[in-house]
């Protein structure tokens, strides 16, 4: 079928942007040496995994399960990081990863004995943020539960750490790696000088067209040839951005207060909960964004569920949009899919790939056990 043939709700992967994004960062590796891997947790929809693990040096993950699918399903090199494990998925992690990265010096003494056969790192917090108005996503913040401050590391037994790993970043252009990566260095020089492996962790929007690719390359080998080591980034949403569209039909149409609300078949707290988690307004490929509506053919989009807050956003449009019509949502494969809920009983969406010729094809739908037999 072709994408206007598809029934709604349903996501959709353009393989060809994804083919594009994998081109991108494969050529960062092969200017710099660096190994670039796919972070599962933005996107894991292990059918185009073949695609990506053609570009792409392996996965991250962060858990078990995650690395169990980065294993399973890519099969090349795989990492792992949680803020802590379980004895028993250490257990399983030590048989299926490359590397593990322990986030404090307790679990890493705790762990360390089974990685025999694993290379072992240790996150740092450089104590240096860089993000502006998303508190929720950053590392660095007072009070972080993510990563070793350099106090802590000077007087710590690091016997048998192979590499640093510190992220910092979320949808950032690689000025704020730079400015990153001199703290980093300036806090943890005592450790890079001993480790084999340095991993930059995630948040690089390589993908998008303002991206500094350049400084990004540079700040890369600048690192490998100071310290004489192996390079990692982990970018998640630049291997599926703009790659991913959310189709949904008008429901009906509600006036309030002198706002007239689009109700979809499809929801923001149930199907891109990060529409309200970020938060942010997706783009829409029928209408432009807005403030407040104002004018004739300006809406309010929302969702079927009970919530209130159920808002995706406020749109103009050039024409009376009627119940019945499609509306597309663009950017939808990254944190959409790995989030999504059946809140309210709503359905989970089919998911669909589409070839460079426009051609879809059902890669999973969903039904009502789905919904189920994840309770009971």
């Amino acid at each position: 079928m072709k994408i206007n043939e598809l029934p709604t709700p349903c996501y959709v992967i353009d393989e060809n942007i994804i083919e594009e994004n994998c081109k991108v960062l494969a050529d960062v590796m092969k200017k710099t040496g660096c190994h670039v891997l796919l972070a599962q947790k933005a996107f894991s929809n292990y059918a185009l995994y073949p695609l990506i693990g053609k570009y792409l040096s392996g996965t991250t993950a962060s858990g078990l399960y995650e690395a169990r699918l980065g294993r399973e399903e890519m099969g090349r090199e795989n990492h792992v990081f949680a803020p802590a494990y379980k004895d028993e998925d250490m257990d399983e992690l030590v048989k299926i990863c490359d590397h593990i990265v322990f986030n404090s010096i307790s679990q890493l003494e705790k762990h360390k004995e089974k990685c025999r056969n694993v290379s072992i790192g240790i996150r740092v917090n450089p104590e240096f943020s860089t993000q502006n108005g998303h508190e929720i996503y950053d590392p660095c913040g007072k009070g972080s539960r993510l990563g070793v401050t350099a106090d802590l590391l000077r007087n710590a037994d690091l016997t048998g750490i192979d590499g640093l790993h510190f992220h910092t970043l979320c949808e950032q252009n690689s000025d704020d790696l730079k400015k990153t990566l001199d703290v980093v260095e300036e806090k943890f020089d005592f450790l890079l000088r001993k480790v084999k492996w340095v991993n930059f962790g995630g948040g690089h929007h390589i993908t998008r067209k303002d991206y500094d690719v350049e400084l990004l390359c540079d700040c890369i080998t600048h690192i490998k040839e100071k310290y004489n080591v192996k390079v990692y980034i982990e970018p998640g949403e630049a291997v599926a951005l703009n790659a991913g569209y959310f189709i949904t039909t008008v429901l009906d149409k509600v006036k309030n207060s002198g706002i007239t609300c689009l109700i979809l078949d499809g929801s923001a707290a149930c199907h891109m909960p990060d529409v309200l988690e970020m938060p942010y307004t997706p783009p829409l490929s029928e209408g432009s964004i807005i403030e407040t509506p104002e004018k004739e053919f300006d809406y309010r989009l929302g969702g079927n569920t009970c919530l209130a807050g159920d808002i995706i956003g406020n749109y103009r449009f050039d024409h009376d949009v009627q119940i019945g019509e499609r509306l597309t949502f663009c950017d939808m494969a990254i944190y959409s899919m790995v989030k999504n809920n059946t809140f309210n009983g709503i359905p989970l969406p089919s998911i669909y790939s589409m070839d460079r010729n426009g051609d879809c094809r059902l890669i999973k739908s969903f039904g009502y056990n789905d919904f189920k037999e994840r309770l009971s």
